[in-house]
């Protein structure tokens, strides 16, 4: 049985020369980030930039639960994000948290 619990997810995306804020930057402009906050299930999805690393930038998701979240990986935006962030040769770190109530 899947989890019910809500997930927050962290992507911590990392290039150079400004390619991280680039990328949340088209992420926006395409429409993609409205498109992920229409979907099913998702609760969140904000880009945040650290003060003290301006070579990074998060995205903070949160999704009602894992069932809507494994939809949303599977959905066509995956493939559009994927080759974004090709484009902005970014690396990934990502964290996944359960949300306590």
């Amino acid at each position: 049985m899947k989890n019910k619990m809500s997930l927050i997810i962290n992507i911590y995306y990392k290039g150079e020369n400004g390619n991280a804020k680039k990328f949340a930057e088209e992420m926006v402009a395409r429409g993609i980030v409205d498109r992920v906050r229409k979907e099913e299930g998702n609760l969140r999805y904000e880009y945040f930039f650290p003060m003290e690393d301006s070579e990074t930038v998060m995205l903070s998701d949160k999704w009602k639960d894992e069932e809507a979240l494994d939809i949303h990986h599977k959905s066509p935006m995956m493939k559009e994000i994927a080759s974004l962030r090709e484009k902005y040769k970014l690396s990934m770190k990502v964290e996944k948290f359960t949300e306590v109530k």
